[in-house]
């Protein structure tokens, strides 16, 4: 009996048409938004000095492509993360589009007042939802954490600034091990109630599954819409793009990522970068979404970061269609 209904079942889904198949892809993921993080993400932590000049026509390159929103550069100490060490004279030299944002990381009252300087117009903060990995990259607890990015908040307040939110290692930490959900619901309620106006939630490590994702993001939306979050994850098992769906499936329509998958976490062995921003979009259009973004610039802006950095681009997508249109 179990078999016959099977057989039925199968049966009338060959016969629906290729609309009805999709639409429910199309329902979930038509429009997304893409946050490139790969000049500061991706770069920050990358052992080959990159010229000032190579990072303005990376980003430049970048703001070609249809992308909307472009995190340029990290305004902290040199002294801890030399490679961003350029950063006001970076965010000065790119070209900037109308139609683009150019969101900056800022640790402090003291990044906040340079990116001021500069011009910037939207900056992110970030905190953990690991006490652990918060002490050891930002040598203070959530609490203190929290603290400091609302003294960034009230400021930005001031300015008409955006403020945007990172919660790294929301499903687990090199340090801690696994992550309950609420206990980045915790940290996700109190950067909402400070003012910022969108959440990303990190996946830092990439250990992420289907399951993690969901029971995480589920869980947060017990106190927010999924308009407030965005959805940021590292491949290092392979994960990534599995996990981005599960996100957009549960009303996500955002997603964070690096072009030819740069970056990485220096506090996790073996942890690989983001997700590749040119795997991201041909999955999206693959599903019918809406992203706006040219994937064959996309994917000559990766080549061209790949080769100064001299390593082989992350990218699967990058890797066999770069061939196709460039050669």
């Amino acid at each position: 009996m179990v078999r016959i209904t099977s057989t039925r079942l199968y049966l009338q889904f060959l016969r629906r048409s290729p609309a009805e198949c999709t639409s429910k892809a199309i329902k979930f993921h038509s429009d997304i938004k893409i946050v490139e993080v790969g000049p500061r993400d991706g770069l920050q932590n990358e052992p080959t000095h990159v010229p000032t000049d190579i990072k303005v026509d990376f980003i430049n390159k970048l703001s070609e492509t249809g992308l909307t929103s472009i995190e340029t550069t990290s305004f902290v100490s040199p002294k801890w993360v030399p490679q961003m060490g350029d950063n006001a004279e970076v965010f000065k030299k790119i070209t900037k589009k109308e139609n683009v944002d150019y969101p900056v990381l800022v640790p402090n009252i003291k990044g906040l007042m340079s990116a001021l300087e500069v011009g910037a117009k939207e900056v992110a903060v970030f905190t953990s939802s690991s006490e652990a990995f918060s002490r050891k990259n930002t040598n203070c607890s959530i609490e203190e954490g929290i603290t400091r990015i609302k003294e960034i908040i009230d400021v930005s307040k001031e300015y008409n600034l955006r403020v945007r939110g990172y919660i790294s290692c929301v499903v687990g930490c090199p340090y801690d091990g696994f992550i309950h959900p609420l206990a980045v619901t915790k940290v996700a309620t109190a950067l909402l109630e400070l003012g910022c106006y969108e959440i990303s939630l990190g996946d830092t490590i990439g250990i992420g599954t289907k399951k993690t994702i969901y029971n995480m993001v589920k869980d947060i939306l017990n106190v927010t819409k999924p308009e407030n979050l965005a959805i940021h994850c590292h491949d290092t098992y392979g994960q990534a793009l599995t996990n981005i769906c599960t996100a957009l499936d549960l009303g996500v329509k955002v997603v964070d990522s690096s072009v030819s998958g740069l970056g990485g976490c220096p506090y996790a062995k073996g942890a690989s970068g983001n997700v590749a921003t040119e795997d991201l979009v041909y999955m999206l259009h693959g599903l019918g979404a809406t992203t706006g973004v040219d994937l064959k610039k996309l994917i000559e802006a990766g080549h061209f970061i790949s080769t100064v950095i001299n390593r082989p681009t992350a990218s699967k997508v990058n890797t066999a269609l770069h061939s196709k249109y460039f050669l």
